[in-house]
């Protein structure tokens, strides 16, 4: 079992920068695929990055969306996953789930990018960006 707790979220103004943390318990998720996702008001759950290791190291992918503003990173040492978000927009607002994938997680991140690819999620939180 692995428990995963968001953290970070709030309100911010349009352009501002917010950076959220999911702390893992359970299992040490240094090896798994980790993903962020949201899910804005009368929307679907819809992809945001993924970060996991192939052959090659690290890997990181993200959606064209937040492509250059927001950045994924792990802290193995605390055993955690951020998300880093800058020149934050209005159509950010959306709750933030934090995912893990403890199944052969041996793909890029880039093969994660569906629910359905993840195992545990988070309780979400909220993220509000005021124009």
């Amino acid at each position: 079992q692995v428990q995963l707790v968001e953290s970070g979220g709030g309100l911010v103004q349009a352009g501002g920068p917010l950076r959220l943390s999911c702390a893992a318990s359970g299992r040490t998720t240094s090896s798994y695929a980790m993903g962020w996702f949201r899910q804005g008001p009368g929307k679907e759950r819809e992809f945001v990055a993924a970060a996991a290791i192939n052959w090659s190291g690290d890997t990181t992918y993200y959606a064209d969306s937040v492509k250059g503003r927001f950045t994924i990173s792990r802290d193995n040492a605390k055993n955690t996953v951020n998300l880093q978000m800058s020149s934050l927009k209005p159509e950010d607002t959306a709750v933030y789930y934090c995912a893990a994938r403890i199944r052969n997680a041996y793909r890029s991140a880039s093969a994660y990018k569906s629910t359905r690819d993840y195992d545990y999620w988070g309780q979400g939180t909220q993220v509000t960006v005021s124009s």
